[in-house]
């Protein structure tokens, strides 16, 4: 797949679990306040994309709770038992 441009920012798919990237849900879901973001999760729940944002470690904005080291962790904690799901990468020039 080549990259993914949403909102102006350009991205990769980093990981896609079961299928679970869906351009067509994921523009309709995006919005500019994912775009701080470096990472941003996809999970299905119930027929319905939910996204979450994450920060690389070294981001100044980063804590625990939005930390991408435990990216696995929110989805094994926070999501439906072995759901869909996608994680995109932003890319910097």
């Amino acid at each position: 797949m080549k990259g993914i441009n949403l909102e102006g920012q350009d991205y990769k798919l980093f990981e896609n679990y079961k299928d679970g990237f869906d351009l067509e849900e994921l523009t309709e879901k995006m919005t500019d306040y994912f775009l701080p973001y470096d990472y941003i999760v996809g999970d299905w729940s119930y027929g319905k994309l939910r996204l979450k944002g994450f920060y690389k470690k070294d981001n100044k904005d980063c804590k625990k709770l939005n930390d991408f080291t435990y990216y696995k962790e929110y989805i094994e904690n926070n999501c439906a038992y072995d759901c869909r799901f996608f994680v995109i990468e932003k890319l910097v020039e």
